[in-house]
């Protein structure tokens, strides 16, 4: 069949013959990682690793994530690597797109496979017997241990994340029965009804044999807390936690999340793009752009003494109280197609801060402070270079180099 002349001009247009070309790819690549997955089964040796540092309880090292569509591979997440210290809360910002929530379920092994995959890199779960779990590598038995018990999750919208044919208290129930199938039913009960006091409920025994669709956003959302919590988790993962709901009940569950955090000694992945959110909770900040790591340091850092562009505008357009202006600050441009990424900064195009080795590569790491990183040439001479965020070559991959 003949091109017309406007989908020859389409830069986004993909013909027949490479459609097949990147189907066919799609399925050799994806079949081998499921394959190799399947291998981790039989060999404890391909999962279990070492923390380099005890007091973290996940560190992500250069971690890949891309998901195999059929125009192409989108680099969701791209050499991202960042830590979660023990009893802490670090705060991932960043532009929806971004590469925030598929973190946090590469994390959790809940990527949809076989189209997504985890094609790079390291996620060490700390176990606290001196070893660690490679979640990239760990095989379903092994996080069915951890997902759920050791790592929960709050999932983003409460308002479809509970099951509505099920009773409020059955929801609660399993995720304690799951992973505890010796207690009794009676005990379990116990366990679901603590749980609902503990994030606020008043009338626990009520809401025990309520359905979702009875509850307000802002209980549902307590619930879907009591869930994460129920087995007293290492870590939680809060993703957006406040979306949907009022600024009254926004500001009653972080406060939950705060307290139950030191209640239960956990530590907290917070996943937002409100930076206010971030400023009044958590101790360090992971600042995301285009599935990149652009700026991680602590919260003073990052709101005190903001180095990269992105994180600058992301300040400058948010609004503050006492100061009027006509309109609020917009960052110029879009961000780059996520199948055909540039291989210079992925900034460059809608920076106003641009400087001469900003034609170079993307830009390397640079330490500017004991805890403050940022990717950015203006800082090449104030500060050392740490390290390089590195993409897979998923072709190099399907080969075997």
């Amino acid at each position: 069949m003949a091109v017309s002349s406007k989908a020859k001009g389409d830069s986004s247009y993909i013909s027949g013959r490479e459609s097949r070309r990147i189907t066919k790819f799609n399925r050799k690549i994806t079949r081998k990682l499921e394959n190799e997955r399947a291998n981790a089964n039989k060999d404890p040796k391909l999962y279990t690793t070492h923390m380099k540092d005890p007091n973290n309880v996940v560190e992500f090292d250069n971690v890949c994530t891309y998901f195999f569509t059929d125009v192409g591979t989108v680099k969701s997440v791209d050499g991202v690597s960042f830590n979660i210290p023990k009893h802490s809360t670090v705060g991932v910002v960043g532009e929806s797109g971004c590469g925030k929530s598929v973190t946090s379920l590469s994390l959790m092994q809940l990527l949809q496979r076989p189209s997504g995959q985890v094609v790079g890199g390291q996620i060490r779960f700390n176990t606290g017997n001196g070893e660690a779990i490679d979640i990239v590598n760990a095989p379903n038995k092994i996080m069915e241990t951890i997902r759920g018990n050791r790592i929960s999750m709050i999932f983003q919208e409460p308002m479809t994340a509970l099951n509505p044919v099920f009773k409020i208290g059955e929801q609660v129930d399993e995720a304690t029965e799951l992973h505890n199938p010796d207690m009794s039913k009676e005990d379990i009960k116990k366990r679901t009804l603590e749980m609902l006091d503990l994030v606020g409920i008043a009338n626990k025994e009520g809401v025990y044999e309520m359905y979702p669709h009875e509850l307000s956003g802002g209980m549902r959302q307590r619930v879907c807390i009591a869930i994460a919590l129920a087995c007293s988790p290492t870590l939680i993962i809060a993703d957006e936690p406040t979306t949907a709901l009022d600024v009254t009940i926004q500001a009653q569950i972080l406060d939950l999340l705060q307290s139950l955090k030191d209640k239960m000694d956990s530590s907290i992945m917070l996943i937002t793009h409100d930076l206010g959110v971030v400023a009044g909770m958590a101790d360090y900040v992971v600042v995301m752009y285009a599935g990149r790591i652009i700026e991680r340091g602590t919260a003073d850092e990052i709101f005190h003494r903001p180095a990269h562009p992105y994180t600058i505008g992301l300040m400058k357009s948010k609004p503050v109280i006492g100061r009027k202006v006509e309109k609020l600050y917009n960052i110029p441009g879009s961000v780059p197609n996520p199948v055909n990424m540039p291989n210079y900064c992925y900034f460059r195009d809608r920076c106003e801060m641009q400087c001469e080795h900003c034609s170079g590569d993307y830009p390397p790491e640079i330490q500017i402070g004991e805890t403050h990183i940022v990717s950015c040439y203006r800082f090449l001479d104030e500060g050392e270079i740490v390290g390089h965020p590195q993409s897979v070559d998923v072709e190099k991959l399907l080969s075997g180099d």
